[in-house]
């Protein structure tokens, strides 16, 4: 029956890549996913399915496969929302919709989760268990869709979840994964810094708050180099300083934005402890008033080592032409809110290859000129499909 699964798979190939197509002409922002979510669901009308719509905080979908045998309850996701990029590819599916893009792939996992779901809907005789698609919104932009999903209790029976994400660096057949802590933690921070405004010639009257936070900009990076275990994963990003006036007047205020990054909660603790003290002795040192938000938005994503283990061993013994390679890959620094699910049930996030074909250096996630040979649609369809299968099959 497997085997079947798979060759309706391959059979439907062509229609993954036009649902992809379709996605990617008419992508929309997190939380704003109101047609996307329309498609998704009437997808699944008339089917022998419970489909429950408008979960969490936006449009999540949950759609329940129950099979005719009772067993165990996991959870396949796949993100739909896109960015807030100009395109700049000349596809002929090019997003139509101006200043956005699937430019991460959400289109892709999307296209091959609903019709790797169709098939599966067509095998319940045969699934010993329940499967719960999990169409997200909003993985893009925090607070993100997965905690509010997660805390709807609606997936509070799962004994595992699994999840993958398209990347370019590798080729269509080669899949990678990563045991245990696999993608970094988030947080957001900005500091607004008040002092006294003056004329440029009269410092002594006035109290620069570009001058202290200047010295925020420097002291911040100690926090990596002096405060965390050089063997440990830790980033502080200044991404916007933003004190443009006038050259010769002092500014009363300034505001600066940033973007932290940890793989594991203790980093992310002596980071946030570190930042606020910094940011009180700039205080004290500068006399200005300093107001400090820091946001704790996707926690580091934790693959659990048992099944991700299992994962591996299942595809890398699938005898599956559509998988040429199967590899371990090293932590990434970027991050998911996928990590919500893996807090809450065990399971594992892995990568597909999307590189494509005749490129050398593909344009990685979230680039204008980002995209992917569609041949890994399949790959990721079959891939879950054998995954599923050790679970659930009968």
């Amino acid at each position: 029956m497997k085997q079947k699964l798979l060759d309706m798979l391959e059979s439907r190939k062509d229609e993954m890549i036009q649902i992809r197509r379709h996605l990617h002409q008419y992508p929309e922002l997190s939380f704003k996913e109101e047609k996307t979510a329309q498609y998704i669901a009437d997808f699944y009308k008339g089917k022998d399915v419970e489909v429950q719509t408008n979960v969490g905080n936006g449009y999540g979908i949950i759609v329940t496969i129950k099979g005719d045998k009772p067993g165990k309850v996991i959870g396949l996701r796949a993100d739909f929302d896109a960015l807030p990029i100009q395109e700049e590819t000349d596809a002929p599916y090019k997003s139509k919709n101006e200043g956005v893009m699937h430019a991460c792939g959400h289109d892709g996992h999307t296209a091959y989760m609903m019709i790797l779901a169709d098939c599966l809907i067509q095998f319940k005789s045969s699934i010993a268990g329940t499967i719960k698609i999990i169409h997200q919104h909003a993985e893009e932009t925090p607070p993100g869709g997965a905690k509010s999903i997660v805390e709807s209790g609606i997936l509070d029976d799962l004994d595992a979840v699994f999840g993958t994400h398209l990347f370019p660096t590798n080729p269509a057949g080669e899949i990678g994964y990563r045991s245990g802590y696999a993608m970094s933690g988030r947080a957001y921070f900005k500091l607004v810094i008040q002092g006294v405004g003056g004329h440029g010639s009269s410092p002594q009257n006035a109290n620069d708050p570009i001058v202290a936070g200047a010295h925020f900009v420097t002291a911040v990076q100690t926090i990596v180099s002096r405060r965390i275990n050089p063997f440990e994963m830790g980033v502080v990003t200044i991404g916007s300083f933003d004190g443009k006036g006038t050259f010769n007047v002092i500014k009363d205020s300034i505001e600066i934005e940033g973007d932290v990054r940890y793989m594991n909660d203790k980093t992310a603790q002596i980071i946030d402890q570190q930042m606020h003290r910094i940011t009180n002795g700039i205080q004290e040192e500068f006399g200005v008033t300093c107001e400090l938000t820091y946001i704790p938005d996707y926690p580091p994503l934790y693959n659990d080592p048992e099944i991700t283990s299992e994962v591996a061993s299942i595809l890398e013994n699938a005898n599956d032409p559509a998988i040429t390679k199967v590899a371990e890959y090293p932590m990434l620094s970027g991050s998911e809110d996928f990590s919500y699910y893996l807090e809450k049930v065990p399971g594992t996030f892995y990568y597909i290859g999307c590189k494509p074909k005749g490129v050398e250096n593909a344009y990685f996630n979230h680039h204008p000129k980002f995209d992917i040979d569609e041949d890994a649609l399949l790959v990721a369809a079959k891939s879950v499909a054998h995954v599923v299968w050790k679970y659930v099959g009968e």
